[in-house]
Parts: structure tokens; sequence; C-alpha cells
């Protein structure tokens, strides 16, 4: 008995020393993240200026960010003909995150005049509060007469019963309206960590539709020049070997 008891007795001080030890590394832990904090908030001021310059450069190629989005297998899943269209107006994007980093962003989107909305900028903002619940806010987007996209998507119902295969998506204005679920917004995030950084990338991505056909040929076409190559090559290169032993003879 008094043996089991003594067991005990230690198994139950171990686990306060475990608990102790587990209070150290939270509170590294808590430090890390501050000091991880504070790295990411100095990094977000120096890259300020290269994301303003990067968008002043974008500025001069005209459809980049509707071509960037189409590109995108997320992003282009979600457009319709029309919003495409209207995303032709569209000539600069901005994501700003907000300056503590840990309370959300804000995507801004800046337009043209075009025919199918007044605003010349469309805003999303991402808010998490203290106890981390999560919120969105839009533009209230002020169409022009009869232009209303959100109001057209889903509403041309097949005669023969529902479309199937090439129903038109949900329009990707309805995002500026739907803050149903702002702590997964898809699209929000995508845009934030995956086209922001990098727009370039999708952007010159090649139209796979175009080459498909083509890149086929072209692929049987280059195997059989590379066999071609290869024995030719082989044979430059044997020649090659053998002046570089003459030249060692010498």
């Amino acid at each position: 008995m008094l043996h089991s008891r003594g067991k005990e007795k230690e198994q139950q001080e171990a686990i306060e020393h475990i608990d102790e030890v587990q209070n150290e590394i939270d509170r590294l832990n808590e430090q890390a993240s501050e000091e991880i904090l504070k790295v990411e908030q100095k990094y977000n001021k120096l890259r300020q200026p290269f994301f303003q310059k990067r968008s002043d450069l974008i500025a001069k190629i005209p459809n980049f960010w509707v071509t960037t989005f189409v590109n995108h297998p997320q992003v282009s899943a979600l457009l319709g003909e029309e919003d495409e269209e209207a995303l032709h107006y569209l000539t600069r994007v901005e994501v700003t995150e907000f300056e503590d980093i840990k309370s959300g962003y804000r995507i801004d989107f800046y337009f043209d005049e075009n025919p199918y909305f007044e605003n010349k900028i469309l805003s999303k903002e991402f808010h998490l509060n203290e106890s981390g619940d999560p919120s969105s806010k839009s533009t209230e987007i002020k169409w022009k007469a009869g232009k209303d996209l959100t109001k057209r998507a889903g509403q041309t119902p097949n005669k023969a019963g529902k479309k199937r295969q090439h129903e038109e998506p949900e329009s990707f204005f309805t995002w500026f309206t739907d803050h149903s679920d702002a702590g997964a917004d898809e699209l929000g995030e995508v845009v934030k960590d995956d086209i922001w950084p990098n727009p370039l990338q999708y952007y010159l991505v090649p139209d796979m539709d175009d080459e498909e056909g083509e890149g086929e040929e072209d692929e049987e076409e280059g195997l059989e020049d590379i066999d071609e190559e290869g024995d030719e090559d082989e044979g430059e290169e044997d020649d090659d070997e053998e002046g570089e032993d003459d030249g060692e003879d010498d």
C-alpha cells in the first residue's frame, strides 16, 4: 500500500510540474505571437510602396485584372459572361490589411465609367471583433436601370427542366451582398492570400482552351524532333570528345 501511495504522490507531483512547464511554454508562445505580429506589421509597411508601384504599372496594361480573374480557377468558376463584361472596366484592385493585422482587411475594386453601375469603387471589409467573431460589410452597388447582374443570375430556367451542364454561375457581384459567412469567405481569402501577393502569375497563364488542340500535336512533333536531334547530338558529342582527345595528345 505504502509503495502504491508513494507512486501516486510521485505521479501527482509530476503532473503539477508538467503544468508549470506548460505555463512556461504558453508564455513563450504568447511572446512569440507578439513578436511575429510586430515583424508582420513592419514588413507590411515596407511592402506598401512596392504594391503602390506595382498598381501604377498594372494600370498601363488594359484588362489586366479581368484576365487575372478569368485565369484563376476558383474565381473564374464564379464569373458569368456579363460579369466578365463588367470586369473589363475594373482598373485597379487594392488589398489593405488593417494596421494591427488581426482585426481584418479590406478589398477595393476601382472601376472606370461603365454601363452597369454608378460606383467608382466597390469595397468589401472583413472584421474580427475582440472575441474573434467575424463580420463583413460592403459598398451598396448602385445599379443602372435594368443592369443589376445579381438579379439576372439563375433566373433563366430551361423549359425542359433545370439546366444542368451550362448553368450560369451566380453573379460575381452577389459576393458584395453576401455577409452570411464572413469567417469563411472563400473569394475574399483567395484575393487576399493568393492573387494579391502575385497577380502576374495568373495574368500570364495561357488560355488552355485555345491551346489544347495545338499543344498535343506540338508535343508529338516535339518528341520526334528530340529523337532526331538526340541522334545528331550524340554524333556531335563523339566528335567533340575525339577533338578533346587529340588536343590532350598534343
